[in-house]
């Protein structure tokens, strides 16, 4: 993984439950919605950071969208 952030690894992504995944994703928008407001005002210091947060919104995307396919499975409870 070349600039997303290293706690959204596709391998942790697989070990969340879908609720988990659901609360991740808000989290992710809502740190892209800040990141965008502090660009427009100029007040964004890291531009990869949006980059960053992009990515991993698009990774969990496609995990949720995966099980949903049935290409990948959701964590067993154990």
């Amino acid at each position: 993984m070349a600039v997303g952030t290293k706690e959204l690894a596709t391998t942790e992504l697989d070990a969340f439950d879908d609720e988990r995944l659901v609360a991740e994703l808000k989290k992710a928008k809502e740190e892209m919605f800040n990141l965008r407001f502090q660009a427009a005002t100029g007040q964004l210091e890291s531009h990869g950071r949006l980059k960053a947060v992009r990515r991993d919104i698009a990774r969990i995307y496609t995990v949720i969208r995966e099980r949903e396919l049935g290409i990948r499975t959701a964590p067993s409870a154990e």
